[in-house]
């Protein structure tokens, strides 16, 4: 989603109509995984890590969904390239999901 939108900037357009529907279908699965997530948490389900086993679900579902909240109380008061601020909560979400399968895999 990043790339679409550095892409659309660099072109000096509007990345269009797809990008809204991929940040809402994102948005889907970032609520399934804190849903699914803290169901797992909450069975004692955790992954195997060589350290503090709840950094995977902050990492997976807690900093992307508090990453798009913020990016929408953002986005309302930006007028002229809203769609850029998710694209940099889309980034850091990028390098969350990472992080989120290293601790997962216990690739610590």
């Amino acid at each position: 989603m990043w790339l679409w939108a550095i892409y659309a900037f660099v072109r000096n357009r509007d990345p269009g109509g797809g990008y809204w529907i991929l940040l809402a279908a994102l948005q889907v699965v970032i609520g399934i995984q804190l849903v699914v997530g803290t169901a797992l948490f909450a069975t004692g389900a955790r992954p195997q890590s060589n350290g503090p086993s709840w950094l995977h679900y902050v990492y997976g579902a807690a900093f992307p969904a508090l990453m798009l909240i913020l990016a929408h109380r953002y986005a309302k008061r930006v007028t002229r390239f809203p769609w850029a601020v998710f694209a940099v909560a889309a980034f850091l979400n990028s390098a969350s999901t990472f992080r989120a399968l290293q601790t997962g895999l216990g690739l610590d």
